[in-house]
């Protein structure tokens, strides 16, 4: 397993500077179906979204 496939969590990782290790199952923010965190599918929609909306606009 490399350092890519661990996954990391995004809420205990801000401001430490650290890489926090994700607790998965343990996590009431894991979605165990899709194997993710919820937050990082938040920003990455919201990034999809902006994309979106950038070439729409131009």
């Amino acid at each position: 397993m490399s350092d890519n496939d661990i996954p990391k969590c995004p809420l205990l990782s801000v401001g430490t500077g650290i890489d926090m290790v994700c607790t998965q199952a343990e996590c009431a923010w894991y979605i165990p179906s899709v194997k993710k965190c919820s937050m990082y599918l938040m920003g990455y929609n919201a990034l999809l979204d902006v994309n979106q909306k950038q070439r729409n606009k131009g």
